[in-house]
């Protein structure tokens, strides 16, 4: 029988195998981890490899994504469906093993991980995810929510702020089912981290409300398994085990220094390491005793099975329950959506009512949370101005099972909790702030649409629009950098109605992240008829015309300046001219309807073309050439009321007309 070390050492010896066959990537992590990373895989994590998408599996986040080959040799070595030829090829083009973990690439893989910090937060939403889960449908005698969230972190992560964010949350939380295993390694990539990293990090946590196992030999492989199962025993908070462990262990000139860090080792100290942990087989050679002694597929068939019998059980029990759990698992949406949310969309153009679309926001969450019970969000601090708390709204820190989660001023861990929660499945997270400070929220939003997740932002006061609080809270460049990320979709609408269809656009987007950036001010409600109430689902549309084919002019508009666009092309009816209002809600979406209805909506022939929207107007030249004009804001506010300052930067009628009229005759 292999022991411990030999199966860890298998670890190692592919870890450092793989980073120089690429002459590229972190070694140290993997080799200084291997021995906790045996136990735990081993001896405590509940996974499937032949299913990774098994549902009741534990969770497992390396938040140091840069040790990558860790976790991919781990997946190898227990079974999962990558072979030695990935491994071989390590960050490589078209590799399922890049340079960091990332979702959907690698299957077990259960985030994309490497910037650090975001995978704790991570591990934190997919925690709340499953404990909110477990209240939702566990019933007396039928338990089919009870897993595990399991997270590695580094110094790095501990350093990052995002960490004291979702860390603090969790402590609150009492998230007992989240278990962080800390390498404490006192290496980053500058050195010895005792220059710049004095923290008493088990006081901190403790301080957190978290319990706290410390002072661990993370190469003792008794230690570590007595701590894993000691934290497992805490019900009501979360686990923090301080393992202390040599980066790079086993090579003997390199471990624990901070070249072995992020660099190959190199052959002569790959050889040396070799004969220091006894590991005498070839690069990429796993004995067949080792890999049986890793091999997780019959074991996890059984887990797997045994929880099938369950849920067999409980679908007799509880049938309504079992298919809903089904549905939400399989990421289906309910039978009624479709309908409901399109008589909501009608009663909202009937009822014609002048808000502001952040009010707008309140009233369609009332509209479709009834529809939706995946539903579950919050707001960083601010549900008063962004007006999240919808009728439904049941905070989970009063009620395990509820749908509203008080995240308190933590943009940043609050957008990456969210995206921990859309990879575990079962809910549509949204989050909410002020558009300016989705630049707190900036590399989890990116991450969010890298990993083409299910989630959507409530950005309010979206404009100079908000007034007397000045430039430091007037977003000006975010709605242009927003667009600018792959894979987000970005809503400005123009009332009630446009609000209302954002919401359903972005419920059933399912290709990445919705953004709806809201206005503070109230805005009127904009007549349309049946054809121009259905094509706002196309992201631009026609919302005022002059009766032709052949407009002298055209005006885009986003938001609260569409209001302006219609008035001035009244204005300028008036006087002779046939002028074409678009409503530009969704420039992405826009953008992806076939040529012959963007030229239905801006043809080429119409040359003269006004854009507008407070803030940054280069990605407007797009639409309107380089004869076009545009009426944006590349300059920061001012503090002032908002009609002030509208008048100030030219979005009034009058200066709209003018436009037009310079370009039209």
């Amino acid at each position: 029988m292999v022991s411990r070390k030999e199966l860890a050492n298998a670890i190692r010896a592919l870890s450092m195998d793989a980073v120089q066959k690429a002459n590229s990537g972190h070694p140290g992590a993997p080799l200084g981890m291997a021995d906790i990373a045996e136990v735990l895989w081993n001896d405590f994590l509940k996974h499937n490899p032949a299913n990774p998408k098994w549902f009741d599996r534990d969770r497992f986040v390396l938040s140091n994504g840069h040790g990558s080959m860790l976790i991919y040799s781990l997946l190898h070595l227990a079974g999962y469906d990558l072979s030695m030829d990935d491994l071989k090829n390590f960050r490589q083009l078209n590799s399922r093993t890049p340079g960091h973990p990332e979702y959907g690439y690698t299957p077990g893989v259960e985030t994309t991980t490497g910037p650090l910090g975001q995978g704790i937060a991570n591990a934190v939403g997919m925690a709340i995810s499953e404990r909110t889960l477990a209240a939702q449908f566990n019933r007396p005698d039928h338990t089919i929510v009870d897993h595990y969230t399991y997270t590695f972190m580094g110094d790095g992560c501990m350093m990052e702020g995002i960490s004291h964010e979702v860390c603090s949350l969790a402590g609150t939380l009492g998230l007992g089912k989240l278990i962080a295993v800390y390498d404490d390694n006192n290496i980053s990539i500058d050195g010895e981290v005792g220059g710049w990293f004095t923290d008493n990090t088990p006081q901190r946590f403790s301080a957190y409300g978290w319990h706290v196992i410390e002072n661990i030999d993370g190469h003792d492989a008794e230690a570590v398994k007595k701590a894993l199962a000691e934290a497992r025993l805490i019900t009501d908070k979360p686990s923090l085990i301080c393992c202390k462990t040599i980066i790079g262990y086993g090579a003997p000139n390199k471990q624990g220094k901070e070249i072995c860090h992020g660099a190959p080792l190199g052959d002569e100290e790959i050889k040396l390491t070799r004969e220091a942990l006894g590991w005498a087989h070839p690069p990429f050679t796993v004995p067949d005793d080792i890999y049986k002694g890793w091999n997780a597929r019959d074991k996890g068939a059984e887990i797997e099975g045994a929880w099938d019998r369950k849920f067999e059980a409980y679908s007799q029990a509880h049938p309504e329950l079992a298919a809903e759990f089904t549905r939400r698992m399989n990421g289906e949406l309910p039978a009624g959506w479709e309908q409901g949310a399109s008589d909501f969309i009608r009663a909202t153009n009937a009822k014609a009512e002048k808000v502001a679309t952040r009010k707008a926001s309140l009233l369609s969450l009332n509209g479709y949370g009834p529809l939706l019970p995946e539903l579950i969000g919050g707001s960083a601090d601010l549900a008063g101005s962004n007006l999240t708390i919808w009728d439904g709204s049941k905070g989970i820190q009063d009620e395990a099972g509820g749908n509203y989660i008080y995240f308190g001023v933590r943009e940043f861990g609050m957008t990456a909790i969210a995206n921990g929660i859309a990879l575990h499945g079962g809910f549509i997270p949204y989050t909410s702030t002020f558009l300016i400070f989705s630049d707190y929220a900036r590399n989890a939003l990116r991450m969010a649409a890298l990993m083409k997740q299910h989630s959507i932002y409530v950005f309010t006061h979206d404009s100079i629009g908000l007034g007397e609080d000045g430039p430091t809270h007037q977003p000006v460049e975010q709605a242009t950098t927003l667009r600018m990320i792959p894979n987000m979709s970005v809503w400005r609408p123009c009332d009630a109605v446009e609000t209302a269809a954002a919401w359903k656009q972005a419920v059933e987007n399912r290709t990445g992240p919705t953004s709806l950036l809201l206005s503070r001010q109230g805005l009127p409600h904009m007549e349309r008829n049946s054809e121009q109430l259905a094509n706002i689902a196309k992201g631009g549309y026609i919302l005022h015309d002059c009766g032709c084919n052949n407009p002298d002019a055209i005006i885009i508009a986003t938001g609260s300046e569409v209001e302006l666009a219609v008035n001035a092309a009244r204005e300028l009816a008036g006087k002779g001219k046939k002028i074409r209002v678009v409503s530009m809600v969704s420039t992405d979406v826009f953008d992806a309807q076939d040529e012959s209805y963007r030229q239905s909506v801006l043809p080429d022939n119409i040359t003269a073309r006004v854009a507008i929207e407070a803030g940054i107007s280069d990605g407007w030249y797009k639409y309107v050439g380089s004869s076009g004009k545009i009426i944006g804001l590349d300059r920061f506010g001012e503090s002032a009321p908002a009609e002030d300052l509208f008048k100030l930067f030219g979005f009034t009628v009058e200066n709209i007309v003018k436009t037009v009229e310079e370009m039209a005759g």
